[in-house]
């Protein structure tokens, strides 16, 4: 009886299986229910808490003003972003490098021609001739001039210059020569960029390593990928009170090398320009590491014409006007040690020309010093040998050194600076400007004036 009264009160399954006595849980399933009532209050008090409220005119009027303020944002932000401005357009298939030229051309005639007002010398880069003109920077192929890529900008071009296989091109904004662009010379397509705070005109120039632009108050120094590693003169160096040597100063002339910084400045107080010896990457960028500085004596070294002409690791050597009166003196060429002590003096027989320009071609110096050509030793800076005639700065080509003179091009032995043979070109239109050559492949190319013309 016991048996049957316990299996009387036994509830079983669909399956027919055993279900646990409703004895046992009766109060589990009361409390179970409980809290299922208080979770469906809960859901329904939630409910009714984020039920959307109904939206008044004022609100969407507010929403509309909103949206319309962040639109006009976004489009000042982009009517005066950089990016409004630029055109770039690159090569579909990266140019190679033409083979350097193993001969020397008998013949020259003119290939081809385009304005280049905005650079200085004849730039090649990559496979690329280069040129630069107004806010455009243009790649050409060599033998046609036809255009490979380009970089414009709504702005003016400061300065173009060409190294380590890429253009470096600096733009004038508001805040002067401060934008700055890196291009692949292969196919123009941008690397990097940089801005900075510069004068409204610049100098650029390279030496292998760095990139220096130069104004009359304030010039830095730029790694290959545009990183800054110095600045010097004018700054705005707040946090770093008095963090340059000196205030106030006029630049008058600089070039580097991989290890030094030669600057010529004229700064309140001296009666004399003074050399300045630097780091051209210490330890932090705006606070200069000098290895020298001193107010240059002697006739010609108060005069704006003094030029910084070449610089190595451990000489410097700078042009010197000379005087007239009161003491008479001729312009020479001073050597300095790598920390700006005086060396040695060369005499020159006549004033160099504003225009004077030198190029480092195997291991020698040449200066173009306005009507011919020195070639300075790269090691000691004394000179080598002299060539007259010369209308422009040199290239070298098949392992000769290429100088413009009248009617032709020269080709000079690189060790001795003997003619070896003269090319003839005729040059159209020539106004008598310096012309500073440039080669590759197998082409010849002229800068002269605000045009570049090649010869094939």
């Amino acid at each position: 009886m016991l048996v049957g009264a316990n299996r009387a009160h036994q509830h079983f399954s669909s399956q027919g299986t055993v279900a646990r006595p409703l004895a046992k849980h009766g109060r589990t399933g009361r409390r179970r229910a409980r809290r299922c009532h208080r979770r469906s209050d809960r859901s329904a008090n939630l409910a009714h808490v984020l039920a959307p409220e109904r939206r008044t005119r004022a609100d969407i009027l507010i929403a509309v003003a909103i949206a319309l303020v962040l639109a006009i944002a976004a489009l000042v932000v982009w009517i005066q972003s950089d990016a409004r401005g630029t055109e770039s357009v690159v090569a579909d298939t990266p140019v190679d490098t033409p083979p350097a030229a193993s001969t020397l051309p008998t013949e020259l005639r003119e290939l081809w021609h385009a304005p280049d007002g905005a650079s200085t010398e004849a730039l090649t880069s990559g496979g690329v001739v280069v040129t630069a003109d107004g806010g455009t920077v243009t790649g050409r192929e060599p033998r046609t001039g036809a255009e490979i890529w380009h970089y414009r900008r709504d702005i003016p071009l400061c300065g173009v210059q060409s190294q380590f296989g890429t253009v470096i091109a600096v733009y004038r904004d508001d805040r002067g020569c401060s934008q700055t662009t890196m291009l692949l010379g292969s196919d123009g397509s941008r690397t990097t960029a940089r801005s900075s705070d510069m004068d409204s005109e610049i100098t650029l120039s390279v030496d292998g390593t760095y990139v220096l632009a130069q104004g009359p108050r304030r010039l830095e120094m730029w790694r290959s990928d545009l990183v800054r590693t110095l600045e010097y003169g004018r700054v705005d160096a707040k946090e770093i009170p008095k963090s340059q040597p000196r205030q106030g100063c006029s630049l008058v002339s600089a070039s580097s090398s991989p290890s030094r910084l030669a600057v010529l400045e004229h700064c309140p107080g001296d009666a004399a320009n003074r050399l300045t010896v630097l780091d051209p990457a210490p330890k932090d960028f705006r606070v200069p590491k000098e290895f020298g500085s001193r107010e240059l004596n002697g006739p010609g070294t108060d005069s704006p014409d003094a030029k910084v002409i070449a610089v190595s690791d451990n000489r410097i050597v700078i042009y010197l006007p000379g005087a007239t009166t009161p003491d008479p003196a001729p312009p020479r060429l001073a050597v300095f040690d790598s920390t700006g002590n005086p060396l040695v003096v060369h005499e020159l027989s006549a004033q160099l020309a504003q225009t004077t320009t030198t190029t480092r071609i195997g291991s020698a110096y040449l200066v173009f010093t306005g009507n011919s050509l020195i070639a300075l030793n790269a090691s000691t800076f004394d000179p080598i040998w002299t060539a007259a005639g010369a209308l422009g700065s040199p290239a070298l080509m098949a392992g000769h050194v290429l100088v413009p003179v009248e009617g032709a091009i020269a080709a000079l032995d690189p060790a001795t600076g003997a003619e070896v043979t003269r090319i003839p070109v005729e040059r159209k239109g020539y106004d008598g400007s310096p012309i500073a050559l440039g080669v590759l492949g197998d082409v010849v190319l002229e800068h002269r004036g605000d045009q570049l013309v090649a010869f094939g």
